[in-house]
Order: structure tokens, then C-alpha cells, then sequence
């Protein structure tokens, strides 16, 4: 067995680092000259026999899936032996986030082949552009601790070229209001009582949690614990009761829903950062990545203050989450929204720079953004989308909202320049449609990341803005930025449209426009 287990070894670390064999197939160039990798496309295909011909689109598609599922296992597991050649503890917090990000990846690939998900179009977009954004997120934690020069190269491989490849053969419309997704308002799999949820001024919970004693746990996580040892997977209700909770949580857990005594009274508070040795994905004070999460009246804070950098309230990649009546509290990189599809309803936002970030689609409707005094020569920057590649379905659609200065910045705010966004990744997309942008948001409206980077490939937009600094006369010249006029155009980021709202979110009961 230690032989065969050896060879097994032996022959995945050779296929691992070995160049392609010379030989082609002119079926398989037909189809890989398709995608935007077509050498390690025709590469894989050429070398593994398995894999039958397509004839189809679709069939040739769910192949590429495989191939990125197959060298993802490959690169994960070659990323856990790297585990004890960790030097420090930088590279052992990098190392660390990179093991839960390929699981995630894994997880996200094999939902989208499992005939068993009913995965539709939308849903194979969404999680492809999940396992890209893992894998993205794996290398930024080296670059950011300052440790990549020994464990990236050992950790390269082709498992994101293969997915851009998927993501590419795939539907990356930003239109997905169809009757298709949804019947009588919620999707089929919604049970009556989780409709009714919130539909109702007080919910039953399951477990209260209570710090003087008075529920069944003292803390979040004994809560969250308890909900794990439950049997199945349907919705368990958490009511957290008044209280500031020094607490760092991390759950993968399903249909977890977290309702608070309202945002000033129940807040859960934490101080990792950069600056504190952690990478930006694991400062979080919440991390959330489990189905159908929801929060309610709840804040979320991080406490780490602007000198520590990035230091993450809340990070969510929670596929259809739903933040409700919330508040989310730090500086840099306060609201991570990481992946998959999400929903924020009448919560407030308060922070610096980059302080909503990530590469989920998102739309935050009915929101008050708050920007706050930062650290001496900073400016203030609300997004930093990380879209990476063309095809990804993800965005930040803030809508229907209100863009201000909080009270410490108000009295220096002729110190301190302001902007909608800047481009952190190639293809960084971020709409403001019917949002009032008060006097703190600059004329140019938006800041360059690193000179011309980005500049002719984001999708910047406005639509119907209303306010003082509402005005477009005076904004950037980018070519990837634009006024939108057009409101069918404007309606791609919508609830709706962008993130296919009515056919989740009637199931939590959180009120929404789905249109504009």
C-alpha cells in the first residue's frame, strides 16, 4: 500500500510540474482555441484519455470544470505538504487561508458538475467565480504578509486558467429575472415556515444566547456550535440579546440566521489586522461562508483602528445572505464581501479605505455609507471591486442609498479627499444608481489604483445620482467609466437582474425593490 500510495505521488507531482507532451489533437485545439487558455486546456485534454470529445458546448464545458476540479485536488494537496515548511508565522497565516480557500474552491467546482444541484446557468457562473476569487485570495495573502517569494512559486499551476476557461464558455449575462428561478415568489426548495421567517415582527429562535446567563449559551460560538450538532440542515434561528461580544467567529455552517436586539445594542467586536499579523481574509471579526445566511440587527465591528491597515468587520461568501437593519464598524477594509451572491437592506457602513471590497455580487440597497477621519495623508476610498476576469458575474451595486461623512470626518473635511472607488483587479465593476452622494465625495468621484491600471477595462457607473456631488461634469475621463442614461442598462445591477433577488430573497422576508 506504501508503494502504490508512493507511485500515486510520484506520478500526480510529475504530471504537476512536467511540460505538456508534444502531441495535438485537431479536435481538441478546435475546442480549447475557444477559451482564453488553450494551451493547458489542449495540454490536460491531450494527456488524460478519460475525458471523451464533446460535440456540444455544454458538454465540452462540464470537461473543463473536471479539469479544473482535477488539478485543484492536485494543487491542494501539494499545498498542504508545504505546511511544515512554514518559516514563520506569516507564512503559517498564509498557508492557513490558502488550505480553507482550495476546500472552497473544491466544494464550489463540485457543486457546479453534481447533478444533484440543479445548478442552473446563474449558479454555474456565480460559482465558478467563486473558486477563482479563492484562488485569488490564496496568493494575496502571501503578497500581503510579504512572504511570497518561497511558497508561490511552489503553488503555481494552471487550476485558474482552467476555470477562466469555464467562466468563459458560460452565460455572464448580468440578467437572470426569469420565471425559471423561482414560482409563486420563492424557490421551490423554501419551506412555508422559513417564508415566514421574518415576515413577522419576532422570531422564535432556537437557542438564546445572553451574557448574564438568562438564555442557553453565554456566547455566539456555543450557539453556533450547538446549531452544528442539530440534525439536518433547515434554518436555525440564533437570538443574541443585547450585549457587546468579544468574539471572533468563522462558520460554514447552513441557514444560520443571527437576529440581534438592534445595531446599537447587540454588537459583536473584534481587532485582528494585517498590522497584528493576520492576513485581510482571516482579520475578520465574522466570517460567514455557510448557504443562506442572514443577520438582523446586529453590528459588527473591528476595532483595530486605521494605523493597523486592513482589519475586516464582517467578511461574507455566504451564497444568497441576507444583512438586514446591520452595521458594520472598522476603517480599512471594513466590509469584505468576498463571493457569491448577497443582500444588504438598511444597514450602515463606516469606514476609510477600501472599506467595502471584495468580488461577490452584491447589491447594497437603502444604505447609509459613512466615511471617516483617516490616518494623516490617506484618502478615502468606499469600494475596491475585485473582479478579476471578463466573465465573472460579480459587481457592488449600491442602490438607493446615501454616501456621507460621518461626524468625525465632518469637521475636517476640507482635510481629506473622498471617492465612489478605485480598480483593485482588472476588471473591477461598481455601479451608484439613485444614490445621493453628499459634499465629501471629490468631483473626480473616482481614484486610480496604480497609474493607468484597470483604467480601460472597469466598469464604473452612475445612474440618476442625486446631491450635492452628484454632478458627472467634473468626473475621471477613463474609458471603462460611464454615465449611464440608458435604464435598461442601469437595470443589469438591480436586485432583480443582478443578483436574481425574487426568486431568494422573498424567502427571508426582508423587504426590496427589485427594479429601480
Amino acid at each position: 500500500m506504501a508503494i502504490e500510495l508512493r507511485f500515486f505521488t510520484l506520478v500526480a507531482l510529475m504530471s504537476f510540474f512536467l511540460p505538456a507532451l508534444s502531441f495535438s489533437n485537431p479536435y481538441i485545439d478546435l475546442w480549447c482555441n475557444k477559451t482564453p487558455y488553450p494551451e493547458p486546456c489542449k495540454h490536460f485534454l491531450s494527456n488524460n484519455p478519460r475525458h471523451f470529445l464533446p460535440k456540444h458546448k455544454a458538454d465540452f464545458r462540464k470537461i473543463s470544470i473536471e479539469l479544473a476540479l482535477e488539478r485543484a485536488l492536485i494543487a491542494q494537496s501539494n499545498t498542504k505538504s508545504l505546511g511544515p515548511k512554514c518559516r514563520n508565522e506569516r507564512e503559517k497565516a498564509a498557508w492557513a487561508d490558502c488550505l480553507k480557500l482550495y476546500e472552497s474552491a473544491i466544494e464550489q467546482l463540485n457543486k457546479t458538475i453534481d447533478p444533484n444541484s440543479k445548478c442552473t446557468d446563474f449558479d454555474a457562473q456565480t460559482w465558478l467565480s467563486t473558486s477563482l476569487t479563492n484562488l485569488d485570495t490564496c496568493r494575496t495573502g502571501f503578497l500581503e504578509l510579504g512572504v511570497s517569494d518561497f511558497f508561490l512559486p511552489l503553488m503555481s499551476n494552471d487550476v485558474s486558467k482552467l476555470i477562466c476557461n469555464s467562466l468563459a464558455l458560460g452565460d455572464n449575462r448580468t440578467n437572470h429575472e426569469t420565471s425559471d428561478y423561482y414560482k409563486g415568489g420563492f424557490p421551490t426548495w423554501v419551506s412555508h415556515g422559513d417564508r415566514r421567517l421574518l415576515q413577522a415582527g419576532s422570531v422564535r429562535p432556537n437557542v438564546v444566547v445572553a451574557q448574564d446567563g438568562s438564555g442557553n449559551y453565554r456566547t455566539i460560538k456555543a450557539a453556533i456550535d450547538a446549531a452544528g450538532r442539530r440534525s439536518g440542515s433547515g434554518r436555525f434561528v440564533i437570538h443574541v440579546k443585547r450585549g457587546v461580544y468579544r468574539e471572533n467567529l468563522d462558520t460554514k455552517l447552513k441557514n444560520i440566521m443571527l437576529v440581534g436586539d438592534g445595531l446599537k445594542k447587540t454588537i459583536i467586536t473584534g481587532s485582528r489586522s494585517v498590522g497584528g499579523g493576520s492576513t485581510t481574509f482571516n482579520s475578520a471579526t465574522v466570517a460567514v461562508t455557510g448557504e443562506g445566511f442572514i443577520a438582523r440587527g446586529i453590528t459588527f465591528r473591528n476595532t483595530a483602528g486605521p494605523q493597523n491597515h486592513q482589519a475586516v468587520a464582517l467578511r461574507s461568501g455566504a451564497d444568497l445572505s441576507v444583512f438586514y437593519q446591520c452595521s458594520f464598524e472598522g476603517y480599512q477594509d471594513t466590509l469584505y464581501v468576498h463571493s457569491q451572491r448577497q443582500f444588504y437592506k438598511e444597514c450602515y457602513i463606516y469606514g476609510t479605505v477600501d472599506f467595502i471590497f471584495g468580488n461577490a455580487a452584491v447589491v447594497l440597497q437603502n444604505c447609509m455609507i459613512y466615511a471617516r477621519r483617516p490616518m494623516d495623508k490617506q484618502k478615502n476610498v468606499v469600494t475596491a471591486q475585485g473582479r478579476t476576469d471578463p466573465n465573472q458575474n460579480t459587481g457592488i451595486s449600491i442602490h438607493s442609498s446615501r454616501v456621507m461623512a460621518s461626524p468625525e470626518l465632518v469637521p475636517v473635511l476640507s482635510s481629506f479627499r473622498s471617492f465612489l472607488g478605485r480598480p483593485w483587479k482588472q476588471y473591477s465593476r461598481t455601479v451608484y444608481l439613485q444614490t445621493y452622494l453628499d459634499t465629501l465625495v471629490d468631483p473626480a468621484g473616482w481614484l486610480e489604483w496604480d497609474g493607468n491600471f484597470a483604467l480601460d477595462t472597469l466598469y464604473y457607473g452612475e445612474y440618476r445620482n442625486i446631491g450635492p456631488r452628484s454632478g458627472t461634469s467634473r468626473r475621471v475621463r477613463w474609458r471603462g467609466y460611464r454615465v449611464i442614461t440608458n435604464p435598461t442598462e442601469a437595470g443589469r445591477f438591480t436586485v432583480g437582474n443582478f443578483i436574481a433577488g425574487r426568486s431568494w430573497l422573498p424567502a427571508t422576508a426582508v423587504p426590496f425593490n427589485a427594479g429601480l
